[in-house]
């Protein structure tokens, strides 16, 4: 996978970069595996904008993608490699020996004809998901459970991936990409490996009109709005608006919000960094 820049024939191509799509092999999705979605617009049940800066935007239709990987013991065999539009990463489609079809996020490296498994009795190779409790130590993982059966939650977008740093008693300890390291239950599962299409941080979108596409509209500053509206709005000429903060007036720049008695700040030994 890499990186596709573009001469200057028009303004919105000068600073464009876009992926090459190298590793995609199939650009029709599984039947099966997909459903319509409807575009909300940033709207609720009521009509009324609860989201702003939403709307417009290309249909998608959404993947079902397995984060469980719960199909202990059966092999299954990657079929395609497959862009998904509502993720960074790419996705892989598994044929698995039973006969049921899954997509999974697709690690770095993935080919074609590797045959992944899952479960306790899984190797720990590229694709495999196992419990924490039988990865070595120092392995590069990502795909991670909080709860055991639960399904992946934590380092699932393009590029990412944690480690395995030790053990201590039923948890292990992790290093996220965040910088935070903190302790899991050993029981919990991750895939080996780390997340595909790394060179989505490299990417650059060239033109407002590719926002759009995606369904981001323009999005108005604070500074420039009335009092009434926001408070860093108003004043005779430009203003700076004071401290940043937010439209209910929380303070936008460094205010922690975690709750203080949180239950699971046991869990975090140490803080990401900033």
């Amino acid at each position: 996978m890499g990186i596709r820049k573009f001469r200057p024939i028009t303004p919105g191509q000068r600073h464009k970069a876009i992926g090459t799509f190298d590793d995609v092999t199939t650009s029709v999705p599984e039947k099966s595996l997909v459903f319509g979605k409807t575009s909300t617009g940033g709207r609720n049940n009521y009509g009324r904008i609860t989201v702003r800066y939403r709307g417009g935007g290309h249909k998608k239709l959404i993947r079902i993608v397995d984060f469980k990987r719960n199909k202990d013991g059966i092999p299954a065999v990657v079929k395609t490699i497959e862009y998904d539009p509502n993720r960074s990463a790419r996705i892989a489609l598994l044929f698995y020996a039973d006969g049921e079809k899954r997509y999974i996020v697709a690690p770095n490296g993935l080919q074609v004809g590797a045959t992944l498994m899952s479960g306790d009795t899984a190797t720990p190779d590229l694709g495999n998901t196992l419990p924490l409790q039988n990865i070595p130590v120092g392995t590069v993982i990502h795909n991670i459970e909080l709860r055991p059966g639960q399904g992946a939650k934590m380092v699932r977008s393009a590029g990412n991936f944690a480690q395995l740093t030790s053990r201590e008693g039923r948890y292990c300890v992790i290093k996220l990409p965040s910088g935070e390291i903190r302790k899991v239950l050993s029981i919990c599962r991750a895939t080996i490996g780390s997340v595909s299409n790394s060179d989505h941080a490299l990417e650059s979108s060239g033109k407002a009109g590719r926002s759009r596409w995606l369904g981001r509209r323009p999005h108005n500053r604070g500074v420039v709005m009335n009092p009434v509206d926001h408070p860093m709005g108003g004043g005779e000429g430009r203003q700076s608006g004071g401290h940043p903060r937010s439209r209910n007036g929380l303070y936008a720049k460094g205010l922690k919000t975690r709750a203080p008695k949180k239950a699971s700040s046991k869990y975090i030994i140490e803080r990401r960094k900033k």
